[in-house]
């Protein structure tokens, strides 16, 4: 079973602003409570979207076209807060196959790795300029070119950041370790007989 190699990644954006937003806001606890995290996507950001009779609050996932983005930019510390796996698994059942900040709490960006969404660290100043541009134009396509470190956006480029265990992972298709192990079972086994105590 070989994994796809994520080498770029393409689509319009979603700019959610604010610094340290934690996991409980990405995901509620009290949603915390599935067998699997199929359903989770329309509970991504939900106290942040919606009133407690289930009226819509203003918010960027629930404007058009911006909800329908799969690239989300935002500004520091964005994943922090407890250690939750629900929290990417929530964006990403919401459509979300990247994400774009100044900078990430490490649980939440290994979490991502192993789903297959990139995290790439930019510059608070060029994230609002990207921010502009999907504010000027909602059907703008960003390039997240993770192979090369880049981001583009209607003719601009640029730079980003991914650590270099995370950047491998992803272009030579090896960011999640479960399936890495199933492909390997054989070696598993034989490596385990070796020990001795198997």
């Amino acid at each position: 079973m070989s994994l796809k190699k994520i080498t770029q990644v393409t689509g319009t954006g979603v700019y959610v602003p604010g610094d340290d937003i934690d996991t409980d806001r990405i995901i509620p606890a009290r949603f915390m409570k599935c067998v699997t995290f199929d359903g989770l996507g329309p509970y991504a950001f939900y106290d942040e979207r919606t009133q407690p009779d289930g009226s819509l609050k203003q918010h960027p996932f629930n404007e058009s076209p911006w909800n329908k983005a799969p690239i989300l930019l935002s500004g520091s510390n964005f994943g922090c807060g407890s250690s939750r796996e629900h929290a990417p698994q929530s964006l990403y059942h919401w459509g979300i196959r990247a994400v774009i900040a100044e900078s990430f709490a490490e649980i939440f960006f290994g979490n991502s790795t192993t789903l297959g969404i990139p995290c790439m660290k930019a510059s608070g100043a060029d994230i609002r300029k990207i921010a502009g541009l999907i504010s000027a134009d909602p059907i703008a396509v960003i390039t997240l070119d993770v192979s090369n470190r880049k981001i583009h956006c209607k003719g601009a480029e640029f730079d980003a950041h991914i650590a270099d265990g995370a950047h491998s992972a992803l272009v030579n298709g090896r960011w999640d370790a479960i399936a890495e192990l199933l492909e390997n079972n054989a070696t598993v086994d034989s490596v385990a007989v070796s020990l001795g105590y198997a």
